[in-house]
């Protein structure tokens, strides 16, 4: 009887949850690499490209973007509003703390490494070989430079 009555209960939830579960995947995503889109940016020195895979850089919720730094690229010590997730997918990512570009201070982290940083958390980056990441964050994305002076948008 107690297992007539678990198979009844699993066959029960099984039709109340399942709607829930086709519509939770109709808004499914796909990309693959030569569907992206990729365009200048001027909130980074030029040269970078990104391409949003998911949300809108300069609005609330949540946003997947892959950013493509060229060879020989760096970004001046900067930090973000919210938590920055970042992982490199190609090329070397050279990563360092503080308030000004110090290549001698980074790690270079290559493809499958993973940097999570805390909201306004002075950062700089280079590269030496064609590089490309992706963001995974809360949006809006922003980005304050440590020196205004180094702030691309002020150019």
């Amino acid at each position: 009887m107690k297992k007539e009555l678990f198979a009844v209960s699993l066959l029960v939830a099984g039709a109340v949850f399942a709607p829930v579960a086709l519509a939770e995947t109709s808004g499914v995503i796909i990309v693959t690499p030569s569907d992206l889109k990729w365009a200048d940016t001027n909130t980074l020195p030029p040269g970078a490209k990104v391409a949003v895979i998911e949300g809108k850089m300069n609005e609330e919720g949540p946003i997947t973007a892959r950013l493509k730094l060229p060879a020989d690229y760096k970004v001046p010590a900067h930090w973000h509003p919210g938590v920055e997730r970042v992982t490199v997918l190609s090329g070397t990512f050279n990563y360092g703390m503080g308030d000004k570009l110090d290549p001698q201070m980074t790690k270079a982290l290559g493809p499958g490494s993973v940097v999570v940083m805390q909201p306004k958390m002075n950062h700089f980056v280079w590269t030496k070989e064609e590089t490309v990441i992706q963001l995974n964050i809360m949006g809006p994305w922003g980005i304050t430079y440590v020196n205004p002076a180094d702030d691309p948008r002020k150019k």
